[in-house]
């Protein structure tokens, strides 16, 4: 007989998962010499505080599935993060920013 998990323990595994997420961004980058702007080096300090300190790292149940950890914006902006680290061009450009062609 299968047993379903409970909903603390999905999200003690999705607060699990997000840190290591966090972590290994945060190495990759160290690892791979790429430089992290400021921000984005806050951006991973604050909310791996915050997933630590209250097993998420968003208030607004609207930003964010009930058993997830971290908010669609922010789970992009880890995605982000990774890929500048793996040495992905980022698939975003930000208004107003031009290519030197």
């Amino acid at each position: 007989m299968m047993r379903s998990a409970k909903p603390q323990d999905r999200r003690k595994a999705a607060q699990r998962a997000a840190l290591r997420a966090l972590k290994k961004a945060r190495k990759s980058a160290e690892t791979a010499g790429v430089k992290l702007s400021e921000w984005e080096g806050e951006f991973l300090g604050s909310v791996e505080e915050r997933v630590t300190k209250y097993g998420r790292a968003f208030h607004d149940p609207e930003k964010g599935g009930p058993g997830s950890s971290l908010s669609v914006r922010q789970a992009v902006k880890l995605k982000e993060i990774a890929g500048k680290a793996a040495g992905k061009p980022s698939r975003w450009k930000r208004k107003g920013a031009r290519s030197n062609n």
